[in-house]
């Protein structure tokens, strides 16, 4: 139902012309890392450094996060049709997305689905690059959002982000981003994202990645798996984390 995309021709943006579904390079996405076939890279991270200072200086409370565990998604995309059925993302638009890889050099398994949305980032080069502070952080839970009053359609956080997670929504003129369901799941008392909810493999962990007791927490603390996030060259503290196995 949705196009994939070809990951070895991912284009950079410029600040002419910022096309919805373009990519950044997959190496410098950092998506490389995963590991799984030759020439991989895994960034083994010891369970207090996965966090990146996240849970140490972060006052979120609720701190909302995801897990993501690469190794279950077959791309199915019930994850994307969930997400575009409740946030009314049009077709050309995406809040979540999966990145697809073909390595024939891999011994087995040659190919893995990579599901990537706006990671929240601790330290978000989106909202200090917004000039009307339409990008913002909530000082609550540490979503990010975007609000449509101020935004003035200018693409600079898009161009920001190393994730590429915005897009222009044509309709408004403004820029439109996951915001984990906030504002049509988590502030109607909804515990999961449409997301994580519609997911039958249980790939989209989410939860409060600063409580102990949640699901999240315990996958990115624990040593019996490598767990990393994307970009980390970055600086921007993402709050979703990869892992396999």
């Amino acid at each position: 139902m949705f196009s994939k995309f070809d990951i070895d021709e991912l284009q950079k943006e410029s600040m002419d012309s910022v096309k919805p579904m373009e990519r950044r390079t997959f190496l410098k996405m950092g998506l490389l890392i995963s590991g799984v076939y030759a020439g991989g890279k895994v960034l083994q991270v010891k369970p207090a450094d996965a966090f990146g200072g996240h849970g140490k200086g972060a006052s979120y409370k609720p701190h909302y996060g995801m897990v993501i565990r690469q190794h279950l998604c077959v791309d199915c995309e019930l994850c994307v049709e969930a997400c575009t059925k409740t946030n009314d993302v049009p077709s050309y638009g995406y809040r979540t997305r999966i990145l697809e890889h073909v390595e024939e050099r891999a011994i087995g398994q040659k190919r893995e689905f990579i599901p990537v949305l706006c990671n929240q980032c601790n330290n978000p080069p989106c909202v200090r690059a917004c000039p009307t502070s339409a990008t913002y952080k909530d000082k609550e839970n540490g979503i990010i959002h975007v609000d449509p009053r101020r935004c003035i359609g200018c693409k600079t956080c898009m161009l920001a982000c190393p994730y590429n997670a915005r897009y222009l929504k044509s309709s408004t003129k403004t820029v439109d981003k996951c915001n984990f369901c906030y504002d049509t799941r988590l502030s109607r008392g909804e515990k999961l994202t449409a997301c994580a909810e519609a997911c039958p493999a249980g790939v989209r962990v989410f939860g409060d990645v600063s409580d102990p007791a949640s699901k999240p927490y315990g996958l990115i603390y624990q040593l019996q798996h490598p767990v990393w996030v994307l970009r980390p060259e970055s600086g921007a503290e993402p709050n979703i984390f990869y892992t396999k196995g």
